[in-house]
């Protein structure tokens, strides 16, 4: 074997690593040297302040020593072992989870990542109910997986069509863009939930096994849910016997304050999917909680699904610190001062300042801006789904907060503001100044009055 120097991590990227959602030709990622707390560094040393948490799961921030030390113990003692075993590692961080989740939800199944959890929630779902269809949303990610990307309802899913059978979509809320011509939240909830009844009725509600909804919309478009949403959702999944699976993959454990962000609303699904967040990614770890009665479902009959890596002892490790960190810390009270107390009250300042920001919306540390040429016609700032000139006024946005030293998250017309939830008040409003420095550049394709 011959031994060669090594090359620069960039060079070694382009050449050997196929990358995700990328045409490999067009890219050039940036090499990460380190990281630590709401910052990361690249191989030159210039430091940026991280606005997206990575992919919204860098929850308690980088490096936290607790975790770092928690994996390191697990692997000296042991570093895998299959899941038929029994494992305290893993045994702790399910009853873990089930303490902090809502009503009977009491068991785990563990999985690699959000993906995995959603797929084997729909699973769950259709042994359960026997029935076969699931509605999903529109404006809705789920994962790339074969039956995680078919219930995905954005563009990203195209690419994968036919894929499997039975997803019926349907509108969500959304009272800037209302689909249903609403005039205030209160009559895009009521409307909201009719046109889930509607669907429900001409598709057979005996056929329907669930209704999957992220609790607050992720991706595309951090859309909190109108008051009586959540609570109608469950009222039509308990009349027509339908599973209800709230996707908690980005806002569960703290990114919207709480444990999970149903507990906003005092709601509680039959599943909750989850990931990200539950150990920041440290290591993959991702599951589904399951209330008494669908766990019940297997008592006798064998549950069609496992993984080799199901509750990892490395990553459930981490799972059982980070909640920890969580309760010593005090990560959920923080999170929830932050975006009370400093991260609504700047962005809506910048608002005030700036015509291209058509609505400000969020909730904890997952907020939104919403970038219009227009505020009356509330034109987007780039069409849905732009590519190349198209998105240029986004991707000049995304570079000047770069070359601020913010690393933004952007998606569509919007720039999302998702820090790590252990962000302090005097980084939230460092990064917001970039943020404030780069709307100037989207103002300048502001057409309204």
């Amino acid at each position: 074997m011959t031994i060669t120097a090594p090359e620069p991590a960039r060079v070694r990227t382009v050449d050997h690593v196929f990358h995700s959602w990328s045409a490999q030709a067009r890219i050039d990622p940036l090499p990460i040297a380190r990281a630590e707390g709401s910052y990361f560094w690249d191989d030159q040393g210039r430091r940026y302040l991280d606005f997206s948490s990575q992919l919204v799961n860098v929850n308690i921030g980088y490096q936290h020593p607790r975790l770092v030390a928690a994996i390191a113990e697990q692997a000296a003692r042991l570093c895998t072992v299959a899941p038929g075993f029994a494992n305290d590692t893993r045994s702790e961080a399910a009853r873990l989870i089930a303490e902090v989740a809502p009503g009977d939800l009491d068991k785990v199944f563990f999985t690699n990542g959000g993906a995995e959890a959603n797929e084997n929630a729909l699973r769950m779902a259709r042994v359960h109910t026997g029935r076969h269809k699931v509605l999903a949303a529109y404006r809705s990610y789920h994962g790339a997986t074969a039956g995680a990307i078919a219930v995905t309802g954005e563009p990203r899913r195209w690419a994968s069509e036919p894929g499997v059978s039975g997803v019926v979509r349907y509108w969500g809320p959304y009272a800037y863009r209302s689909a249903f011509h609403a005039a205030d939240e209160q009559e895009e909830s009521a409307r909201a939930l009719q046109h889930l009844r509607d669907l429900l009725a001409v598709e057979g509600p005996h056929t329907v096994a669930a209704i999957l909804l992220e609790t607050v919309v992720g991706t595309n478009g951090v859309l909190v849910p109108p008051p009586g949403y959540l609570a109608g959702v469950r009222a039509l999944c308990d009349e027509f016997g339908i599973v209800m699976i709230a996707d908690e993959v980005m806002s569960g454990f703290g990114r919207c304050g709480e444990w999970f962000a149903v507990d906003h609303w005092d709601v509680v699904p039959d599943l909750i999917t989850f990931a990200k967040g539950v150990n920041s990614g440290y290591v993959p770890l991702g599951g589904v909680v399951i209330s008494t009665a669908i766990a019940a479902t297997f008592d006798e009959r064998p549950y069609p699904g496992g993984l080799t890596y199901s509750g990892h002892p490395l990553a459930c490790a981490s799972a059982v610190a980070s909640i920890g960190v969580f309760r010593e810390e005090g990560i959920l009270e923080h999170a929830r001062a932050l975006g009370r107390d400093v991260i609504g009250p700047e962005l809506r300042a910048l608002a005030q300042r700036h015509p291209s920001v058509g609505e400000v919306r969020g909730l904890g540390v997952m907020w939104a801006l919403e970038l219009v040429r227009d505020r009356d016609t509330r034109e987007p700032l780039v069409p849905f789904n732009a590519t190349g000139a198209a998105a240029a006024p986004m991707a000049e946005f995304a570079a000047a907060c770069k070359a601020g030293g913010l690393w933004p998250f952007t998606h569509f017309n919007r720039t999302h503001v998702v820090p790590p939830c252990t962000t302090t008040p005097e980084e939230i409003r460092e990064g917001v100044a970039v943020l404030d420095a780069a709307l100037d550049t989207v103002d300048r394709y502001y057409t309204g009055k």
